[in-house]
């Protein structure tokens, strides 16, 4: 157990180490003053899109607990689920290793209510099953749609291979659909039941983790110049792949591993602008999120001292 505590916070630090080498490298040429003319230049209307999108992130991030407890059968306040969840993915964003700093933050605040250690773990799962599936969903319609996005890391096959591997990610998810609609028998783990999700529950899957990719998408793409923007399905397609990897590196907040694979995907643009677009999703998506969820946890850990 040991081992495992340090092993997950020592990959993504050495994650945040060579990213930030390979960001040395690459940004060479770009001085701070240009960063902050880039960020200068954003008109005052996006500004107030990239923070609206950031809003609606959050929430649909609070749909993740929501829809996980619901499939729990678990009743519990939607203000208190909404704040839980918002400081979860605030703290765990920030943190790093979000699937165990998530643990840990939702046993703290669930717990309270009542939920076993068993149930937590259901919700974790499920949580962190409704991101992969939202993921997986935007990269089958990207891939068909805008194939062309992946050409910006690698050279790869022509472009209808790219739009098979599209539908075959589309033919998995049919089969995850299809398995709730069979109503399957609950996969038994010693005491443990975990039950599959009802159909209404995989639908609202299919809405919440793709509308929380899009929005937290839209912060950049607002916050990117109108000159030489390739649109706003390509600015998603370049997310959902750079988001993917900080999260896979454990790297806190997914610093350098976000800004080297972006940059990396959108190398046509002016870079300054872009760093300056991927500091203003670090503001809105965790820097401002995260001052506010300490605020909460201090408040709540108040109230849970004033009680004992």
């Amino acid at each position: 157990m040991k081992l495992k505590s340090y092993l997950w916070p020592a990959i993504g630090l050495a994650a945040v180490g060579f990213s930030v080498w390979l960001l040395y490298h690459e940004l060479r040429g770009i001085s701070l003053e240009d960063v902050g003319e880039g960020m200068a230049a954003i008109p005052l209307h996006r500004w107030l899109l990239a923070g609206l999108s950031s809003v609606v992130a959050y929430i649909a991030l609070a749909g993740y607990d929501h829809i996980a407890l619901t499939h729990l059968g678990r009743k519990i306040p939607f203000g208190f689920i909404t704040i839980s969840s918002f400081t979860t993915y605030a703290l765990s964003h920030n943190i790093g290793g979000s699937v165990l700093s998530g643990a840990v933050i939702r046993y703290r605040a669930y717990a309270s209510k009542g939920l076993s250690g068993q149930e937590v773990g259901v919700l974790v799962a499920l949580c962190s099953f409704t991101f992969v599936l939202g993921a997986a969903l935007l990269s089958a319609l990207l891939l068909i749609l805008e194939p062309h996005v992946l050409d910006r890391f690698v050279d790869l096959p022509p472009i209808p291979a790219g739009r098979v591997t599209g539908v075959a990610i589309l033919g998995l998810i049919a089969l995850y659909i299809f398995g709730s609609w069979l109503h399957l028998k609950p996969l038994r783990i010693g005491s443990l039941q975990i039950h599959y999700p009802r159909l209404p529950i995989v639908a609202r899957q299919m809405i919440i983790g793709p509308v929380e990719l899009m929005a937290a998408a839209a912060i950049i793409y607002f916050a990117l110049p109108v000159a030489g923007n390739p649109g706003y399905f390509v600015v998603l397609g370049v997310f959902v792949i750079s988001f993917s990897a900080a999260l896979i590196s454990h790297a806190p907040g997914g610093l350098g591993v976000l800004e080297i694979v972006f940059l990396a995907g959108l190398s046509d643009m002016d870079q300054a602008a872009v760093l300056a677009a991927l500091l203003v999703f670090r503001l809105f998506y965790l820097i401002i999120p995260l001052i506010l969820a300490l605020f909460v946890v201090v408040v709540f850990e108040r109230s849970q001292f004033q009680r004992g």
